[in-house]
């Protein structure tokens, strides 16, 4: 009797009595609610966690599916490629894959294996991403002296949100203690970080830098221009010039004089105008001359 009772709590417990000690009942199985997909920054790691059931004294393999290159067996790496190793806590049913640092040639299937038979296993794919930071005013910013830098960066394709992102004048952080108006406001939900710089001088031109802690940095030349009439204005698209209204008003009402209004001849005036303001009206009364001339001279003609 007392024989079928300990056998009855054996049962109970997951265990029974075997020639060769007390073995689990049941077989290994995956537990399905991990992730199987997972993204990576080059450079940074990339984890694969992979979670077994009642694994007992079978062991946990990691292969690579493209070549069926064995990676690691229990916590032994067999790979030549010192990037990979298996992790693993004692007591612990999770058993994961480190790629460090991952890089591109890294994307793709792997599978996650266990010595029963005949074996199981389970595919986990992982993606190894290029994550770059952007300036959204693009590569070059033109601002007028007095007026504000407002650069906007985004990281890119990180995976995760970055713990840090730096801004550079050159090879020196952003210094707030050099001057006052410079202020910098970071959201890592977003992966956004703005510059703002008030009040800008000439001296605070340069090459400014974005520089998160997991993506690859971004740069911009800023020119500050002096001057009530500078060549461009600060614009979001790096060949996109912002002109004075009333300067397109002046050409346009010169432009009317003439019997034919060209497009081409008033883009003329505006690349002549942006030279100097000194020689601006000279120059633009000396072309409306001549061509008002020919005109007269081709009617005369007639």
């Amino acid at each position: 009797m007392w024989a079928a009772e300990l056998s009855c709590i054996f049962i109970l417990f997951g265990a029974t009595a075997g020639g060769g000690g007390w073995e689990p009942l049941g077989q290994p199985y995956f537990d399905n609610s991990t992730k199987r997909e997972a993204t990576a920054a080059v450079g940074q790691p990339a984890y694969l966690h992979c979670r077994v059931r009642n694994l007992a004294d079978r062991a946990v393999s990691w292969i690579r599916k493209r070549d069926l290159h064995i990676l690691t067996v229990g916590v032994h790496t067999y790979s030549s490629d010192a990037r990979f190793a298996a992790l693993h806590a004692d007591g612990s049913d999770e058993w994961t894959l480190r790629v460090a640092p991952a890089q591109p040639r890294d994307s793709g299937v792997y599978e996650c294996q266990v010595s029963t038979e005949p074996k199981i296993s389970l595919s986990f794919r992982l993606t190894v991403v290029v994550s770059k930071a952007e300036i959204l005013s693009g590569p070059e910013l033109f601002v007028r002296a007095g007026s504000d830098i407002n650069l906007t960066c985004v990281a890119k394709h990180a995976p995760d949100p970055p713990s840090f992102i730096y801004w550079y004048r050159g090879e020196q952080v952003v210094n707030y203690a050099q001057r006052g108006g410079i202020s910098v406001e970071t959201e890592q939900r977003t992966r956004t970080s703005r510059l703002l710089i008030a009040r800008a001088a000439p001296h605070d031109s340069g090459n400014y830098t974005c520089a998160p802690s997991s993506s690859e940095s971004a740069s911009v030349i800023v020119h500050v221009l002096s001057g009530e009439r500078p060549a461009a204005m600060q614009s979001s698209s790096p060949a996109k010039l912002q002109f004075d209204p009333t300067l397109w008003a002046t050409v346009t009402t010169i432009t009317s004089v003439h019997q034919h209004r060209s497009f081409l001849l008033k883009n003329v005036y505006l690349i002549i105008f942006q030279l100097s303001d000194s020689i601006l009206y000279f120059i633009a009364s000396i072309i409306g001359i001549v061509r008002h001339i020919s005109n007269f001279g081709t009617r005369s003609g007639r």
